[in-house]
C-alpha cells in the first residue's frame, strides 16, 4: 500500500473470511494512522460474527488476536450467495457462533438454530439470512453497550477462552467454530461443577452441536497442562488468573459477586471440565 502511495483517502475492502476480515481492519486501523474500511464477508463465520463488533487482530505463536485493534468498519455487506461453495464443514463452523448467541441472550433463537438445523446445513436462504440477521442483531446490542469490552461485552467470550486455547495448542487444525462448539461444551461443564450454570443447559446444548454437525468431544484428546499454559496467556485474562463468561440458563449470563460478567476459576476446575 506505501509502494503504492495510497493516501488517507483509500478504502480497505475486506472480501472474505474471518482472518482475511481482521488482516484488513487491522491493516486499516494502522495504516497512516487510520483509514475505513469495508466487510464483505464470504464464509458464514464473518457473517454472523467476525466482521461485525470492530475488533481486528492476528494471531501468533503464543496465541489467537494477540497483535490487533479496535477499528470499526464503515459498512458490513453480507450476501448470502456467496456461501454456496463454501464446503459443508465450514457452514457448521460458522453456526458454533451463532449457537453461542442464543446461548448468552436468546434461548428461543438457540431453539429456532436447532430446529432448522437441516435448513441451515442445506443453506437456504431464508434460513441462513434469519441466523446471519438475528446473530448480527444480538452481537450488535452488546457492542453499542460496550465497545471496548470493559463490561458486558466479555459475554460474547462464552466458549473462547477454551475455545482459544485448542486452537492454538492444535496448531490451529481444528476450525475455529469447531474449537468454540468443543470451548462452550468444556465451559457449561465447568460451570456446572462452581454451581453457577443449570445442569439443564448441558444436553440442550449438546442437542445444537450434535444437530449441527459440530464436535462435542476433544479427539484425539490434547494435553491439559498445555492447555492450561495456552490459556494464560489469553488477553482477557486479569492479574494473572483464567477468567471465563459462564451462563446461568440458557439465553442468561451469569455474574459475579462483584457484578462483574467473568469469573476466575480454579485450576483444578478447569482440568477435570477438559476431561472427556
Amino acid at each position: 500500500m506505501l509502494d503504492s502511495g495510497l493516501g488517507r483517502d483509500t478504502t480497505v475492502v475486506a472480501l472474505g473470511g474471518g482472518v482475511v476480515g481482521d488482516l484488513a481492519g487491522f491493516v486499516a486501523a494502522t495504516f497512516l494512522r487510520g483509514v475505513p474500511y469495508i466487510q464483505a464477508p464470504t464464509s458464514l463465520l464473518a457473517m454472523i460474527d467476525a466482521s461485525v463488533g470492530g475488533k481486528t487482530g492476528v494471531d501468533t505463536s503464543h496465541g489467537k488476536n494477540l497483535v490487533g485493534a479496535f477499528c470499526q468498519p464503515a459498512v458490513v455487506i453480507a450476501d448470502v450467495s456467496t456461501l454456496a461453495t463454501l464446503p459443508p464443514g465450514h457452514v457448521s463452523a460458522g453456526m458454533a457462533e451463532a449457537i453461542k448467541h442464543g446461548v448468552i441472550q436468546d434461548a428461543a433463537y438457540f431453539r429456532h438454530i436447532v430446529e432448522q438445523a437441516g435448513r441451515i446445513l442445506e443453506r437456504e436462504s431464508d434460513a441462513i439470512i434469519d441466523v446471519v440477521r438475528r446473530s448480527v442483531e444480538i452481537k450488535a446490542d452488546v457492542v453499542s453497550e460496550d465497545e471496548r469490552e470493559q463490561g458486558r461485552r466479555a459475554i460474547l467470550n462464552f466458549g473462547h477462552t477454551i475455545g482459544h486455547a485448542l486452537e492454538a495448542v492444535s496448531e490451529y487444525g481444528l476450525l475455529h467454530g469447531e474449537a468454540v462448539a468443543l470451548g462452550m461444551t468444556a465451559e457449561v461443564k465447568l460451570g456446572c461443577k462452581l454451581g453457577i450454570t443449570d445442569t439443564a443447559v448441558i444436553p440442550e446444548l449438546q442437542t445444537a452441536i450434535s444437530a449441527l454437525s459440530l464436535p462435542s468431544e476433544i479427539n484425539p484428546p490434547l494435553d491439559p497442562d498445555a492447555l492450561l499454559a495456552a490459556m494464560a496467556q489469553d488477553k482477557k485474562n486479569r492479574a494473572g488468573a483464567v477468567t471465563f463468561a459462564l451462563p446461568a440458563r440458557l439465553g442468561s449470563m451469569a455474574r459475579g459477586p462483584d457484578g462483574s460478567w467473568t469469573q476466575s476459576v480454579p485450576k483444578q476446575v478447569i482440568t477435570e471440565a477438559l476431561a472427556p
